[in-house]
């Protein structure tokens, strides 16, 4: 993975548990931060750390648009979308930390 590339993830505290939707240009930098509570907010608050589900675009402005677009969707769609592709719900971070 390159080090900058913009996309969209998913963090959750636990297989069903809380989600949290993202946008970030370098990945592993973003989800370092969330896992080691840097930022306050949501995600630190609610324990939200394991990568579920991410996906690269080409530009900034297609992920936001992408971005936007899942928060307005229904918590059943986001699980649906998860588990297609990760079905056990891995924490992916090692991954594209590698």
């Amino acid at each position: 993975m390159r080090e900058r590339q913009p996309c969209v993830y998913l963090l959750a505290s636990g297989r069903n548990g809380t989600l949290y939707i993202g946008v970030a240009s370098n990945l592993p930098a973003r989800i370092w931060q969330h896992r080691n509570d840097v930022i306050e907010g949501f995600g630190s608050r609610h324990r939200v750390h394991d990568l579920v589900w991410f996906e690269l675009h080409e530009t900034m402005e297609s992920a936001i648009a992408r971005e936007k677009a899942l928060k307005a969707w229904k918590r059943t769609w986001k699980i649906e979308l998860i588990e297609a592709s990760n079905p056990y719900w891995r924490d992916l971070y090692p991954e594209i930390c590698g």
